[in-house]
């Protein structure tokens, strides 16, 4: 697979990087406003081309633990699935990171709560990045904002996911997932041999050779002290990706008198919401976050010691806006915006909630 340029949606940008990047197999099951993932890789048939394994699944809870299973093995294994199926695998995500597997997935999110409806929303926040399933564990959570970044976060997301033995999350929405952009796709990178992928997984069940013991791969332990030891090594790891993996942009952000902090689709549209703002002499900026998990905590920390306001813009009734103050740590005012319900609010109606609410 070399590099071109393709017009292609967001979840099929996710499927053909899955390709491209050398996974090696996806275990899905369908739901919209994600099933076109699992239908690009279908009608792609890498199985033919590079081996990968697509396999659809009978439901989410089977899926969730086929990548158990085969990402123990030190396989590069993924799955994308939208809200509530992504509620259906907490379970097997807190075994996955109990049990430090590698993996990634991909949620489409949509409105809820409960089956709510097909339309995009944002409010998976909370289960995203405060750990939906049991224990204290995270997920490294990362939010494209365009059909390029659909496409680029899987390979970072692979990176991530090897470099510090954790589940990786795509946290996109539905429309991101259906918009139709152009993307510039990447040199396919081949699967691992099984040399490298010893190399890569040491830890994996991959078999035992004379010269060491078993891997075992488990998230049981029921001797408290030593479940202990293991929690704090899992702290002292979800802090070095706090230190060194925290991702973000900064838009007009230096002369800024006000701020829009949004990810995702909110993102986009804070973008052209900046720009009529900045059309009517208003300095207004932009932190739009790419890692929801790790927080950009000092960033925020640091502009909301330079600027008057903040309005956080997302597509639910208000999650994000919990750790925004919490950095924030101070008194100027930071107030929630946002549509909910599968509604896109216009750039429009933000920039009215912007002089409403902070600016005044």
């Amino acid at each position: 697979m070399a590099k071109e340029l393709k017009l292609m949606k967001g979840n099929e940008a996710i499927a053909r990087a899955m390709i491209a990047s050398g996974t090696d197999g996806y275990f899905g099951y369908p739901i919209t406003p994600q099933s076109e993932v699992m239908e690009t890789l279908m009608a792609e048939k890498p199985w033919e081309t590079t081996g990968m394994v697509v396999l659809q699944a009978e439901s989410e809870l089977a899926s969730i633990n086929m990548v158990y299973g085969g990402a123990a093995t030190g396989k590069k294994v993924a799955t994308s699935s939208s809200s509530p199926g992504i509620s259906l695998m907490q379970e097997g995500l807190t075994y996955l990171a109990g049990a430090e597997i590698p993996c990634v997935i991909m949620n489409a999110m949509r409105g809820g709560p409960g089956l709510g409806t097909i339309q995009p929303a944002q409010s998976d926040y909370f289960q995203s990045v405060k750990g939906g399933g049991h224990g204290d564990y995270q997920l490294y959570t990362i939010a494209p904002s365009s059909v390029q970044e659909m496409y680029d976060f899987v390979f970072d997301a692979w990176d991530i996911a090897f470099k510090y033995r954790n589940p990786v999350l795509i946290l996109t929405d539905g429309a991101i997932g259906q918009c139709m952009e152009k993307c510039y796709t990447r040199d396919y990178i081949p699967r691992w041999t099984e040399e490298e992928r010893r190399q890569h997984a040491p830890w994996g069940t991959w078999g035992k050779p004379a010269t060491r013991s078993h891997n075992i791969i488990t998230s049981l332990e029921l001797e408290s002290s030593r479940q202990e030891v293991f929690n704090q090594k899992l702290q002292a790891k979800y802090r070095e990706m706090e230190e060194k993996e925290v991702r973000f942009e900064a838009l007009n952000c230096e002369d800024a008198d006000y701020i829009f902090v949004a990810y995702g689709t909110s993102a986009r549209i804070c973008m052209k919401s900046m720009e009529l703002a900045r059309a009517k002499g208003l300095k207004v900026g932009l932190l739009r976050l790419i890692t929801l998990y790790p927080f950009p905590k000092k960033q925020i920390a640091e502009l909301a010691k330079k600027v008057k306001g903040m309005l956080c813009v997302e597509m639910s009734a208000g999650q994000m806006i919990e750790d925004v103050k919490l950095a924030a740590n101070c008194s100027i005012p930071i107030e929630h915006y946002g549509r909910f319900g599968g509604i896109i609010p216009s750039p429009e109606e933000v920039l009215e909630a912007m002089e409403k609410e902070i600016i005044k």
